[in-house]
């Protein structure tokens, strides 16, 4: 099994930005493809970005390519998305989710774990 613990959300204005960050315990880190998604109210999770297990493969979402960064510390067992521009329709529940030796598929049914969540709050 593998804990998931997200932190870093809170209340930002549109243009501002914030770093999520997700620790992970369990299993070997350096194993871990890692990803975030975003749930907002009433909606399935989406995909944001992953980063391999090596970190020599991330992937990004359309809407967030130029504007988030992933990056991973298999030092520190831990997982950051640098977020930058916010914008209002970016307010959701942000999910940390790990699988093990993944590919990073966008489909939240190819993910193995997942954490609570941090919420994000983009104000205009």
């Amino acid at each position: 099994q593998v804990l998931l613990v997200e932190s870093g959300g809170g209340l930002v204005q549109a243009g501002e930005s914030l770093i999520l960050s997700c620790a992970a315990s369990g299993l070997p880190f350096s194993s871990l493809t890692m990803g975030w998604f975003a749930q907002r109210p009433g909606k399935e999770r989406e995909f944001v970005a992953a980063i391999s297990w090596t970190g020599s493969r991330i992937y990004y979402s359309e809407s967030v390519k130029g504007r988030f960064t992933i990056s991973r510390d298999n030092a520190t067992n831990t997982m950051s998305l640098q977020m930058n521009s916010l914008r209002c329709e970016e307010t959701a529940v942000y999910h940390c989710a790990a699988d093990q030796w993944g590919v990073g598929r966008p489909g939240e049914n190819d993910w193995q774990y997942w954490g609570q969540g941090t919420q994000v709050t983009v104000s205009s």
